[in-house]
């Protein structure tokens, strides 16, 4: 009796009543469900597929049979799998432990990040460079602590997400030009002459259209109206330019950018980790004021030896660098010639435009059961109706590899009527 009576007592719906709280975690799960659901429903679920293999241009997926060929990587030198750059690693995790449990300016920073960092500005020709666990954290840490309320930051409007995820915390004045539009950009630099700084802000070249930012006309508009410019340089690092340095190399301006953000997650190892590298007094605010640097552990030895190597194998031969250029023209020229459309100039980001999402997706699902592992993307990745399918180019896919990998698109294209 006194337990019914206990029960309807409204004590029992007290803030700490477990049946309050078993109600809230029933309506999270509902409102969760809902939003899962209405992502399936636009077919824009992301599945992952498993890889039991090294990184590499041959890999084994979970629920295929034999030898995949990958070309959707981001491993454009193929260095994630090196033997020097593992050997690396593995040398630096022997000698340095797996982790520093510990933010750098407390009791995180080994000689080896520092040597890292040096090597960086150097390969960069900067003054000095800042490690981050990421290139999304480099971005993420910079506006904040650079900008104020006085200043005005100027982005593309393609920019990737961590770019604008990192504008989005600063202060500054907000403005966003149309992509790669300098008319758009002067007017918007014009208006913005009532501010302290000006920071044009773009990426170097754009993940999902495989196009170059036009630095030469963006610097030129920031020496005509004394703005500063930032390059995000993810896509280019280590195989854009003679050398490797990225687009501000290639296209004649490194004197004039002064702000480069990049990664050690693609091109240089694979592994993980960003940076920041330009003025060492910017370098030097960072490591006062950077958010995700201040409250992030260090970057783990591993990957600290691991980007290091790869630094190293590139800056004393860009012959592996040099070997994109043929083997991304290699697959547009071929491509194109079967009747697809690729977008982007001469980039090893080569996205195969289908406009239908279910194309895109299904016509993936099919190259992988022929061997090949290509990722369909749509919205809200891109915009809608310009669903692809984004093809990645590395140095260390033969010939041999990159015809195949036409022959099985234009025999899939047939199939689902992408080509005639």
């Amino acid at each position: 009796m006194w337990c019914r009576q206990l029960l309807r007592s409204p004590l029992s719906l007290g803030p700490c009543s477990p049946f309050r709280a078993q109600s809230a975690l029933a309506q999270l799960k509902d409102v969760l469900e809902g939003e899962l659901e209405g992502i399936r429903g636009a077919g824009t679920w992301k599945s992952e597929r498993v890889i039991t293999s090294k990184q590499g241009p041959h890999i084994h997926v979970e629920g295929s049979r034999g030898d995949i060929l990958n070309f959707c990587a981001n491993n454009y030198l193929g260095l994630s799998s090196h033997p020097e750059v593992i050997n690396a690693g593995l040398d630096t995790l022997e000698k340095y432990g797996a982790g520093l449990s510990s933010v750098r300016f407390i009791c995180g920073t080994q000689n080896i990040h520092k040597d890292l960092e040096e090597k960086i500005a150097h390969f960069h020709r900067r003054e000095d460079a800042i490690l981050y666990a990421s290139c999304f954290d480099a971005n993420a840490g910079i506006f904040e602590a650079l900008l104020t309320p006085e200043d005005a930051v100027l982005s593309d409007e393609l920019n990737h997400a961590s770019i604008i995820d990192g504008i989005r915390l600063c202060k500054a004045n907000k403005y966003r030009y149309k992509h790669m539009d300098m008319q758009d950009l002067e007017s918007k630099l014009q208006d913005a002459q009532k501010y302290r700084l000006r920071l044009v802000a773009t990426d170097g070249a754009f993940s999902m259209d495989g196009d170059i930012a036009p630095l030469k006309e963006i610097c030129n508009l920031s020496q005509k109206y004394n703005a500063i410019v930032f390059v995000d340089e993810c896509h280019a690092t280590g195989f854009l330019g003679p050398n490797g340095r990225g687009t501000d190399e290639l296209l004649g301006v490194m004197d004039q950018v002064a702000i480069i953000n990049s990664t050690l997650g693609k091109a240089l190892g694979g592994a993980a980790g960003g940076y920041t590298t330009g003025p060492k007094a910017l370098i030097d605010l960072l490591r006062q004021r950077s958010r995700p640097y201040l409250f992030s552990n260090s970057l783990p030895p591993a990957v600290v030896g691991c980007a290091s190597k790869a630094l190293d194998l590139l800056m004393e031969n860009n012959a592996i660098a040099q070997s994109m250029a043929a083997k991304t023209t290699r697959f547009r020229s071929k491509m194109a010639a079967a009747g697809f459309t690729i977008s982007g100039n001469n980039h090893p980001i080569c996205p195969v435009m289908l406009g239908d999402a279910r194309l895109a997706s299904l016509m993936a699902d099919d190259m992988l059961k022929k061997g090949i592992y290509v990722i369909g993307f749509s919205y809200p990745v891109v915009p809608k109706g310009k669903a692809r399918i984004r093809v990645q180019i590395s140095a260390v896919h033969s010939e041999e590899d990159i015809d195949r990998c036409v022959e099985t698109f234009i025999e899939v294209g047939r199939k689902h009527g992408a080509l005639p």
